[in-house]
């Protein structure tokens, strides 16, 4: 829908990163230059904020503040996890926002997450159009899983990939500097794809990595497992590092911490299992096996947000997703989201590109299996080709009294 004249709102939704808010940047100092936008909001806590008509006039920030939003991590709008429900089943989400969307004539929406996300986007804008209420909407990706089908890589992953790989190479040099034995299992986290758990091997191609990988795209055996540990310090003067994924299954289909806990894992409010534990389990499990110290280390929340390590290239092309969702939108796309397309030639560039939203709707991206080798315990130069142009470059928030400056959004609230 071409020419069309309002207000737009953005709202964050999902597990915040390194680079969702350079996304949100992009965004809001775009639209603040369009003309045919007349207000830029943001909303609070995603499309809750637009339910409950909770949202910031961004034109009230300033644009240096703006600006730090590219190197201020997790998500500054604040986040939300809430599933709007199959519109024949339940309509009065999609009524309240058509009729937050009127009040304000917001005729721009962009909402910035991963695949539960772009859920929303499609339901939404599928919503407004049977209504015959005219708002372009843009999906922009954001997940460190680097899961959302169509786009080569997802903002967030790279800078992620990147502390997974630094805090290895790290805790190399850290677990096996004494002269007795130790098995160190690390955490990572990935519920179905292992993209993040992959980019362990980056620590690996530089000599300081992980002797096993495992991710959830294989199943899990535990019997194999140990199997596989014993040979490692066997050959290795008892030392041994693990990375693995927090989401492994056995083939029986059971999250492997539930399997040897037998007891029965928690949902959050997408339905999804809340994980976590594994390395715990499996660490208790060596320790009754072999007489040697076992340590395990889950990396949890660290690794979503750590943008001292966050990579220049996610940061740059995070903050452009944001801006180029902006200008799709103002020249009449909808129901898209922005997805990166790696072009063929040696050195790396990518073009922002559009795929309709509905397809990356709770569609995952999987690491191809071909790039599991090692009897499913590494992973090949395929993916150290893939994932090494992601983590180039350094860029940090400037300091101040040797600690990192932060955003601080005022967050005037709209009222109407």
């Amino acid at each position: 829908m071409k020419n069309l004249k309002g207000a737009c709102i953005f709202g964050q939704s999902g597990g915040p990163t390194s680079v969702i808010n350079s996304s949100a940047a992009g965004v809001f100092t775009e639209a603040l230059k369009q003309p045919n936008i007349t207000a830029v909001y943001g909303a609070a806590h995603g499309i809750k904020g637009i339910l409950e008509e909770t949202f910031y006039d961004i034109s009230q920030e300033s644009p240096e503040e703006l600006m730090l939003l590219k190197n201020t991590p997790s998500s500054a709008l604040g986040s939300v996890r809430y599933k709007l429900k199959p519109v024949e089943e339940d309509e009065t989400d999609y009524k309240r926002i058509l009729e937050v969307f009127k009040k304000y004539n917001i005729r721009y929406f962009f909402y910035n997450g991963g695949n539960d996300s772009m859920d929303t986007c499609n339901k939404v804008s599928k919503y407004l159009l049977s209504k015959g209420y005219e708002c372009n909407i843009i999906g922009v990706p954001k997940t460190i899983d680097n899961d959302l089908y169509g786009t080569d890589h997802c903002p967030g992953y790279g800078s992620a990939a990147k502390y997974v790989a630094t805090t290895l190479m790290e805790l190399c040099l850290d677990a096996t500097v004494y002269d007795k034995g130790q098995i160190t299992i690390v955490e990572i986290m990935g519920r179905n794809a292992g993209w993040l758990t992959a980019a362990s091997s980056l620590a690996y191609y530089k000599g300081l990595g992980p002797d096993l990988i495992y991710l959830p795209e294989i199943p899990f055996d535990i019997d194999k497992f140990v199997d596989d540990v014993k040979n490692v310090i066997d050959q290795n003067n008892g030392k041994c590092i693990v990375a693995l994924s927090e989401g492994i299954k056995t083939k029986e289909g059971l999250y492997v911490a539930e399997a040897i806990e037998q007891r029965k894992a928690e949902k959050d409010s997408f339905g999804h299992t809340q994980l976590g534990g594994v390395a715990d389990a499996l660490a208790d499990l060596l320790k009754q096996r072999f007489k040697t110290k076992v340590r395990a280390i889950e990396f949890s929340l660290l690794q979503r947000c750590a943008a001292h390590l966050a990579s220049k290239t996610d940061v740059e092309e995070a903050f452009m997703a944001g801006v180029m969702a902006v200008r799709y939108a103002v020249q009449g796309e909808t129901d898209k989201m922005v997805v990166f397309e790696r072009q063929p030639q040696k050195e790396y560039k990518i073009e922002y590109k559009l795929m309709p939203v509905e397809l990356a709707a709770n569609a995952e991206k999987k690491v191809p299996l071909e790039w599991i080798i090692n009897n499913g315990t590494a992973l090949s130069d395929k993916f150290i080709e893939y994932a090494l142009p992601l983590i180039q470059g350094d860029t940090k928030a400037p300091l101040e009294e040797g600690l990192p400056r932060m955003a601080k959004l005022k967050k005037v609230l709209v009222r109407k």
